[in-house]
């Protein structure tokens, strides 16, 4: 009997580490037989004898749903998503953030950026390596030196690039930059869905990041969702700006704080929800945008794509010509005209 229950803690304390490395939830796992644990009672996550997990590794479950620490998560400021999300962002661990289409990426980007200026706000300001291939970098481009002091208070030689030729080479850079603890933040942009970054790539990156206790945020460019090892995927896009707010009011015509739109695609709650936040670039913080405050000035700035739903502008008044050819009453035909190269003969010359 003590060797069937000491089998089943260790299996119990297995099943705890791969939902933990998965990101999954943990009210489906059992408690050990035998054990004299309450479902109501806050109690610690069992560990093998021979590997005892440290102190400051232990999980606390209530109710069979992992609690961690307040500390453990980055808010963004938004009430409602962070409290959909369980508290915010995990900051150790792997967290993907998707564009549906290429021309998302600039909001994809300008979000993380956002949430860069919060870590560093928040900690030693180290530096962050922004990994990505040459047709990352190609597509959408280097972030504005100029606009990342201005609107993210981020210093241009904070944040640092590597640009590698193939998939493979960004994959092991960013393997071997997430277990430093000298960086504040690893970011990797990829595009698509590529085969080698796998369900079994996206655990070493998720372990990696929690192991050093840094954040790693994944971009994809035009992905898919598919299963990987982060914890949270938000799907972004830009929305449309509000107009500037001024003592007489909004200035008619102008452009505001960027504004994103955010879908929870995968999170440890999950919890779906559609979220609009705007960036308040002079506070460095997010501030959610509500139904009733964008209600004031529904029309963006910003013509629509071509994916509009607006009709077409209706058609003027159609105009009668006459036909090309048929001269009107009264008019003269024209002369016929000579070709430029014949010319008429000089006296004296011959045919």
């Amino acid at each position: 009997m003590a060797t069937s229950a000491v089998a089943r803690e260790t299996v119990f304390a297995l099943r705890r580490q791969i939902a933990k490395i998965e990101g999954t939830l943990s009210e489906r796992l059992e408690a050990p037989a035998g054990s004299s644990f309450d479902a109501d009672v806050p109690r610690q996550s069992l560990a093998s004898s021979r590997n005892p997990t440290p102190a400051r590794n232990l999980t606390i479950v209530r109710r069979g749903l992992a609690v961690a620490p307040p500390d453990a998560f980055l808010r963004t400021g938004a009430e409602r998503l962070d409290a959909a999300l369980s508290g915010g962002l995990p900051k150790a661990a792997l967290s993907e953030f998707h564009g549906a289409a290429t021309r998302d990426a600039g909001a994809v980007a300008g979000f993380v950026l956002s949430l860069i200026s919060l870590i560093l706000s928040q900690g030693p300001r180290l530096p962050v390596l922004w990994i990505g291939t040459s047709e990352v970098f190609r597509e959408a481009g280097f972030p504005y030196a100029g606009g990342l002091h201005a609107f993210f208070g981020i210093e241009p030689e904070q944040l640092l690039f590597s640009e590698a030729p193939r998939l493979l080479d960004a994959l092991w850079v960013a393997d071997e930059a997430a277990r430093m603890t000298a960086l504040a933040a690893v970011i990797l942009e990829i595009r698509g869905n590529p085969q080698r970054l796998d369900l079994t790539a996206t655990r070493r990156l998720h372990a990696r990041a929690q192991s050093a206790g840094r954040p790693l945020f994944l971009l994809r460019q035009a992905g898919e969702p598919e299963p990987t090892a982060a914890p949270v995927r938000l799907i972004l896009s830009a929305a449309p700006a509000a107009a500037r707010e001024t003592i007489a009011g909004p200035l008619a015509g102008s452009i505001g704080r960027p504004a994103f739109t955010i879908t929870i695609g995968k999170s440890r709650t999950a919890l779906p929800g559609k979220f609009t936040l705007e960036w308040n670039p002079d506070e460095r913080i997010f501030e959610e945008r509500r139904g009733e405050e964008w209600a004031k000035n529904p029309v963006p700035v910003v013509s629509t794509s071509r994916r509009r739903e607006d009709p077409a502008t209706a058609p003027g008044a159609v105009l009668a010509f006459p036909a090309v050819g048929s001269p009107a009453a009264g008019d003269q035909s024209p002369r016929p005209e000579r070709p430029a190269h014949r010319r008429p003969r000089r006296a004296g010359r011959g045919a």
